[in-house]
């Protein structure tokens, strides 16, 4: 049975969070939530809302199975605007 894509509460405020620094934004839903580009470089993101019971359980079995099966770089699990910036500070690193 499929399931409403459900968005997380917390999601706007990191996405303007991320885009008002001049991160490239763009909003997925699957298999994560959200691609994001800086300083030429790509994550894939997951949003969780540590404010819900949702959220705070993590990734789901089919997130957690995405995650260890993608051949790409790490997904970042995200939960606020900080960690958000801790991502985008280690994007800009050279």
């Amino acid at each position: 049975m499929r399931y409403a894509a459900r968005t997380d509460g917390n999601q706007s405020e990191i996405v303007e969070a991320m885009r008002a620094v001049g991160a490239s934004v763009y909003v997925l839903k699957l298999p994560v939530d959200l691609m994001v580009g800086y300083n030429n470089k790509t994550s894939l993101v997951e949003i969780k809302d540590p404010s819900t019971p949702y959220g705070k359980k993590g990734a789901n079995a089919n997130q957690a199975k995405f995650m260890a099966t993608w051949n790409g770089g790490a997904v970042a699990l995200i939960d606020s605007v900080e960690a958000a910036m801790r991502l985008i500070k280690v994007m800009g690193a050279a």
